[in-house]
């Protein structure tokens, strides 16, 4: 099996996994309990603490642990938009085409009265910190933009952001779920007041992550019952995930730099690769771009039947956002960037990481054209183009 799906999830590490397993059968204390065994359970929380906080250039103090990037995201806008309505300020800058745990959040607060500004992202998926400034206004109480997107790849310029939000009195929230691991985070250089991140897309375990609250700014409970994590969330500590996801991180970012000029020369080869076949076009910016992120758009094709033509030869990949794959509608990222519906149907998002090799790309850049070739060839809408009959998009 090629596995090209990273950015949907990634395998865990055997680092992440012998960091886990001490503290499922022999440090299973509750971090709460006073007694010994539970006071070493809660020792190993505050270590893992200070880990991921020197990860992201923060202190421990900062650090929430949470059940993901979803959680941290919900908590993060709705404590901002809390903080602000109690300032009467409800105005809320956001991009069109962020993670639907953004969104869905910032359509719950527009039932709720607040005023939300989706900035336009332009053909390669990324605003600039000049848009943030036109668009914040006196009652803006929140900026939230993506450090990466999830299924272009485009990394946006979050420390400009983050100045200008600083220079405003604005908060600044990002989603950094797609970078944390992957590409160098400085929350306090950067001027980030809140940073989500989730441990499974950085080889660390599903359903744990952590958001990054700079000291000073008041964090709203999602989930009431017990004081835990300072009494802002509630619950009993995944111990062994967030043990798991410490040493994840500390491995991504201890071997980021090799790590990222590795994928890179990957990613490259396969997107000139996939160059080559007609009337196909790259999603995202091809500079400014998550080391491992290849997403390409293929006339005439439907990408479901690309993925499931694509696993049959064994090879994962998917056509954008898992989160969103059971749903028949266009990618709003790519219809974000301007790519027709007819066009954005037929997508594919391949994601790589340390683990692949130049045979995963060699197999890949020969089962994509012919697959694409087949499917054309079946379609009475690509033998209407190719007789003239109908116009060429890409």
């Amino acid at each position: 099996m090629i596995y090209a799906d990273n950015a949907a999830t990634t395998k865990m590490s055997r680092t992440a996994v012998d960091a886990m397993l001490p503290f499922m059968e022999e440090v299973f204390g509750n971090p709460s309990s006073l007694y010994a065994a539970g006071q070493r359970a809660a020792e190993a929380l505050q270590s893992a603490r200070e880990r991921v906080a020197a990860c992201i250039g923060a202190s421990p103090k900062e650090i929430t642990f949470t059940s993901g990037g979803s959680e941290a995201d919900n908590q993060a806008i709705l404590s901002a938009a809390q903080m602000g309505a109690r300032q009467g300020k409800t105005h809320i800058v956001s991009t069109a085409f962020e993670h639907h745990a953004v969104l869905h959040t910032l359509k719950k607060l527009e039932g709720q009265g607040f005023e939300v500004e989706l900035l336009p992202v332009g053909p390669l998926g990324t605003v600039t910190s000049r848009q943030v400034e036109q668009a914040i206004r006196p009652n803006t109480c929140l900026v939230t933009v993506m450090y990466a997107n999830n299924e272009i790849g485009s990394v946006l310029p979050v420390g400009e952001i983050g100045a200008v939000c600083r220079e405003k009195r604005v908060l600044f929230h990002t989603d950094a779920v797609q970078a944390a691991g992957h590409l160098p985070i400085d929350t306090a250089g950067q001027s980030i007041d809140l940073l989500s991140l989730s441990a499974h897309k950085f080889h660390g375990p599903k359903g744990v992550g952590a958001l990054y609250v700079r000291q000073g700014v008041p964090l709203a409970s999602l989930i009431e019952g017990g004081a835990q994590e300072r009494g802002k969330r509630a619950g009993t500590e995944n111990v062994p995930g967030i043990m798991g996801m410490a040493a994840a991180l500390e491995e991504a970012c201890a071997h980021m730099e090799e790590n990222t000029l590795r994928v890179s020369a990957l990613r490259d080869r396969l997107i000139e690769g996939l160059c080559n076949i007609p009337h196909c076009a790259l999603n995202g910016d091809p500079v400014n771009r998550l080391p491992g992120n290849v997403n390409f758009c293929f006339e005439g094709i439907e990408g479901e039947s690309l993925l499931l033509l694509l696993d049959d030869r064994g090879i994962c990949a998917s056509s954008g956002s898992a989160c969103t794959s059971g749903a028949l509608d266009p990618s709003h990222v790519l219809l974000a960037i301007g790519r027709p519906h007819e066009v954005a149907h037929g997508s594919l998002r391949l994601s790589l990481c340390e683990t692949n090799t130049d045979q995963d790309v060699d197999a890949i850049l020969k089962a994509v054209p012919e697959i694409v070739d087949y499917l054309r060839g079946m379609s009475p809408l690509w033998k209407d183009k190719i007789s003239g009959k109908k116009a060429f998009v890409l």
